[in-house]
C-alpha cells in the first residue's frame, strides 16, 4: 500500500503540472464537493458563520501566541492588520445598530484581540517589524471599496449612512488580506505561526463564502431578494467568492507543506 505522504506528493506533481483552465476547474470541483458535503453534515448553516468567526479568532490567538513567545513580528503584515481592524470595527457598528446577535460579541472579541496585535507591532516588537516588505499601499484597495460602497449598497429600511457602511465592511474584508500576501511574496519563506493563522483566515473565509452559498440555495434564491434589489446581493457572493480565491493558492501550499513535514512554508514565485 503507498504511504499516504507518497501520495499526496504524487497528486500534488500531477496538479502543479497541469495548464491554468485545468487548475481553475480542478478547484471549482473541490469547492463544489466541499459545499455538497458541507450541506449533509451542517443542518444549521448559521453554524457555518459562527464557525468561520471562531476560526478567525483562533487564527488571531495564533499570532498572540508567535508575539508573546518568540518576541517578534517578522513575517506580519501591520497594514493587513489595519485592515481587518477597519472592517471589524465598521461590522461591529452596524452589527449594534442592525440585528445584535451573537455575530457581535464574536466581532468584538476578534476587533480586541487585532487591536492588540496591531499594538505589539507598532509599539512592543516595532525592531523586528519588517516595514521595507510591509509595502502594500493601502488605499488601492480602502478608496475603491469605500467609492463601490456608496454606488452599490443594500436597498433595506435602514439609514442609507448604516447601509453604505455595511457594503463598505463587506468589500473591504474580501481584500484585507492582500498586504500580508504581499509581505509573503517579498519574502518567499513563510515561518509556521504566519503559516497556520493565513490557512486559519483561508478557512474561515471558505467557511463564511459557504454559508452564503448554501443560504442562497436554501432559499431557493428568496435570500437574494431579501438583500435588497439592483447589484447588491450580486455584490455580496462575489465578494465572498474572491476572498476565498484570493488565498485558494496559498491554502494549497500549506497543505503540501504539511503533508510533506515542513516546518517552513517555502512559496514559488508568482503564487501570492
Amino acid at each position: 500500500m503507498r504511504p499516504p505522504k507518497k501520495t499526496i506528493q504524487v497528486v500534488s506533481t500531477w496538479v502543479r503540472r497541469q495548464p491554468p483552465k485545468v487548475k481553475a476547474f480542478l478547484a471549482v470541483v473541490t469547492g463544489m464537493l466541499a459545499l455538497v458535503l458541507l450541506r449533509a453534515i451542517v443542518h444549521d448553516h448559521d453554524n457555518l458563520f459562527v464557525a468561520a468567526e471562531a476560526v478567525h479568532s483562533i487564527g488571531i490567538s495564533l499570532l498572540i501566541y508567535k508575539l508573546m513567545k518568540e518576541k517578534t513580528c517578522a513575517g506580519l503584515s501591520l497594514k493587513a492588520q489595519e485592515l481587518t481592524a477597519m472592517f471589524l470595527a465598521v461590522r461591529l457598528y452596524c452589527s449594534l445598530v442592525m440585528e445584535y446577535d451573537i455575530h457581535t460579541l464574536l466581532d468584538l472579541a476578534t476587533l480586541v484581540t487585532t487591536l492588540w496585535v496591531i499594538f505589539m507591532i507598532r509599539f512592543k516588537l516595532k525592531s523586528s517589524y519588517m516595514e521595507d516588505k510591509d509595502n502594500f499601499a493601502t488605499y488601492y484597495v480602502a478608496v475603491p471599496c469605500a467609492v463601490l460602497a456608496l454606488i452599490i449598497h443594500p436597498s433595506t429600511s435602514h439609514h442609507v449612512i448604516n447601509r453604505i457602511f455595511w457594503a463598505f465592511c463587506v468589500y473591504l474584508e474580501a481584500v484585507s488580506v492582500l498586504p500580508q500576501l504581499r509581505v509573503m511574496q517579498n519574502t518567499k519563506i513563510v515561518e509556521p505561526f504566519t503559516a497556520h493563522y493565513v490557512f486559519a483566515l483561508g478557512v474561515a473565509r471558505f467557511l463564511s463564502c459557504a454559508h452564503w452559498v448554501l443560504q442562497v440555495l436554501d432559499s431557493r434564491g428568496h435570500l437574494l431578494t431579501a438583500l435588497g434589489y439592483g447589484l447588491w446581493p450580486s455584490m455580496v457572493l462575489i465578494s465572498e467568492i474572491v476572498q476565498t480565491f484570493i488565498l485558494a493558492d496559498f491554502c494549497y501550499y500549506y497543505v503540501k507543506s504539511v503533508f510533506g513535514g515542513q516546518l517552513v512554508l517555502r512559496l514559488p514565485s508568482g503564487v501570492v
